[in-house]
């Protein structure tokens, strides 16, 4: 059966769980209530998403093996969209790839995706365009021709309007497969038709930076970092660390460092028995020491003292409609 439901969330953890094709990490970066809202509607094969987030945030995206996934913006006045330091402008459409990387946006963003298992896009590839396009290195943002994005906006946009309004409809199995061999049909032709945006060298290697950066933050969760070190960790000069995170991150190491872990933070806070954990126990594990000055960051980027967060339970989505699918467990 298909799944078709409509999500409602006032905390990033909660809501970056419920993404099915691909492990996210949401991080808004103003201050303010996080409201994301996330229709999301699986077919026989085809699975696909629409985001409405209303703070800015930055984020990482990893696609899981086994799927190819796109995104795109749904909305012409969306706001700006940066992927791997690229500005994504609508009618754009972003190629997720298996390596984990970095997204920002402003505030009100509404965005849009899709993914197929890789066999099957393969196929659709072979049999739609008689070629196999999908062999060829990564794209990782296609601008196809504009007539034809029009169609797959409009599409998505339809079928996410009756999963709020009338998701009986999608239970139909023939009203299901013309939907999807439709969507399908249009995003084999959106990747096969459009222009690849090529990063500059320049990009790429700030991209490669990144990653390092972040394999390093991962692999040191626990203790104070400093600048000098990060740097002499992943083999590049301070200017040059600062120049790929503000491309990718908007940002400078230290603060998106300093905010990765304010939201880890957050979401141990939220996950944890109040009385078998303490706050000091949680804010130390992450690597903070000075906790007056933690507590008064962390209370005006969450509007919160860690001590609320730790008493109150942790954000659950609101289901307006939910059917039951085999992608509930995927």
């Amino acid at each position: 059966m298909a799944l078709s439901r409509v999500l409602s969330f006032t905390d990033p953890s909660a809501c970056q769980q419920a993404i099915r094709y691909a492990d996210v990490e949401l991080y808004p970066i103003a201050k303010g209530s996080f409201h994301a809202e996330l229709t999301q509607i699986g077919m026989n094969r085809l699975w696909m998403h629409r985001f409405h987030i209303a703070l800015p945030q930055v984020n990482t995206v990893a696609v899981r093996p086994g799927r190819r996934s796109i995104g795109f913006l749904t909305e012409p006045d969306s706001s700006p969209f940066l992927h791997c330091g690229m500005e994504v402008l609508p009618g754009d459409v972003v190629v997720n790839r298996f390596d984990v990387v970095h997204q920002r946006s402003e505030a009100d963003l509404h965005y849009g995706t899709m993914s197929l298992p890789i066999d099957d896009l393969d196929a659709a590839a072979e049999t739609i365009m008689g070629l196999e396009f999908l062999k060829a290195p990564h794209k990782r943002i296609v601008r196809p021709n504009s007539a034809l994005m029009l169609r797959l906006l409009r599409l998505h946009k339809g079928v996410g309007q009756l999963a709020h309004d009338t998701p009986d409809i999608l239970a139909l199995p023939e009203v299901l497969r013309a939907l999807e061999n439709e969507l399908i049909h249009l995003m084999v032709r959106c990747l096969a038709e459009g222009a690849a945006i090529a990063p500059t060298a320049g990009s790429r290697r700030h991209g490669t930076i990144i990653a390092r950066f972040e394999e390093f933050l991962e692999a040191n969760p626990d203790r104070p970092l400093y600048l000098p070190e990060i740097c002499a960790a992943i083999g590049v000069a301070e200017r040059t660390l600062r120049a790929s995170c503000e491309e990718h991150l908007g940002m400078g190491p230290i603060r998106y460092l300093t905010l990765r872990r304010m939201h880890l933070v957050r979401r141990a806070l939220l996950r944890s028995d109040p009385s078998k954990a303490t706050v000091t126990q949680i804010v130390t594990d992450h690597g903070f020491w000075e906790l007056g000055r933690f507590s008064v960051a962390y209370r005006l980027l969450f509007g919160e003292s860690p001590s609320c967060t730790l008493r109150r339970p942790a954000d659950q989505p609101e289901v307006y409609f939910n059917r039951p699918s085999s992608l509930a467990v995927a």
